[in-house]
């Protein structure tokens, strides 16, 4: 008989459990694909059918149900031969940089002074620019539109009355096109302050204290530790901040077409929004300039993103 090994009395031989079968890990990109899947139906096909349209000569009777005839570039050609199309681009851009600048200038004037007063002036503060922000944009142009009205408006008594300037009584803020480009631009820049007022004021608030004390025990003014310090700490959300101002107000319409219906002169007061709205009967030519303007929003941004792509990669 072979021998067998003796056993240790008091030792018992430890039970070995088969491996478990590891799940795979579902990772970051995986969980991005449900996401990406909404957002590629809910924006990715009305892009698709917005570029398709825009070769095709599609109007009223293609809506009940006529076959659109394709035309290739010729809704292309006829608008970028156009030169009203091109004074309407250039007008749009000027709006969007003026209004954005401002928009930014006061923005950020607002989250400086949220951060250095007291706590119930800026409570106060925060709740008017919420309220100011909150506010429907229809329900705020008919405000805009009472205080800016010829015959009573408030800010024509004030100008004639209150400051002496006769020339202001009764005086149309629409009907000229540079006043009319100043109402919407108060418009615009007043309902965009209170986004960029609380995401600067966010940022102000992720600076070093511990920073800005070493700073100030070095020497460093004010002036000095605001532009040196935390202007480059919250530069990242001051270049998304800026993108998002330059893409609404290149596409700014609400404003324009409600302050057109009051009176305005259309052809001299028109951005790309409501220009494209005026081919609503011509669905080719409006998704063609729709997708001149998508094309000029991505070279206008273009700086922006690879900006913050670079950011990214450090």
């Amino acid at each position: 008989m072979a021998a067998t090994a003796p056993t240790v009395s008091g030792t018992t031989t430890p039970s070995v459990s088969p491996p478990r079968r590891r799940r795979p890990k579902l990772g970051a990109y995986g969980l991005l694909v449900p996401a990406s899947i909404l957002i590629g139906v809910a924006l990715g096909y009305p892009l698709v059918r917005q570029f398709i349209i825009s070769f095709q000569e599609f109007g009223l009777k293609q809506q009940f149900g006529a076959p659109p005839e394709w035309v290739g570039l010729q809704n292309y050609t006829d608008l970028l031969t156009d030169s009203y199309v091109w004074t309407v681009i250039g007008r749009s851009v000027a709006f969007c940089f003026v209004n954005a600048i401002v928009t930014m200038v006061i923005g950020m004037s607002l989250a400086v002074l949220m951060q250095r007063v007291g706590r119930a002036a800026r409570i106060t503060l925060q709740v008017s620019l919420l309220l100011a922000w909150g506010t429907p944009v229809l329900a705020s142009m008919t405000v805009w539109q009472w205080l800016f009205d010829t015959q009573n408006g408030v800010i024509n008594w004030v100008l004639s009355q209150v400051l002496g300037i006769d020339s202001m009584a009764q005086h149309s803020w629409i009907i000229e096109p540079l006043s009319f480009f100043f109402v919407a631009t108060v418009i615009v820049v007043w309902m965009s302050v209170p986004f960029v007022a609380f995401s600067v004021y966010a940022g102000l608030l992720q600076v070093p204290a511990e920073t800005m004390e070493a700073a100030q025990l070095d020497g460093a003014s004010a002036r000095q530790r605001f532009w040196g310090i935390t202007i480059p700490m919250i530069r990242p959300v001051l270049s998304i901040v800026l993108l998002l101002q330059v893409i609404w107000d290149l596409k700014v319409f609400t404003q324009i077409y409600v302050l057109q219906r009051a009176g305005a002169p259309t052809r001299d007061t028109n951005l790309l929004g409501t220009l494209i709205y005026s081919y609503s009967k011509e669905f080719g030519m409006a998704g063609a300039l729709a997708t001149i303007m998508l094309v000029l929003t991505l070279a206008l941004t273009g700086f922006y993103i690879r900006q913050m792509l670079k950011e990214d990669e450090l």
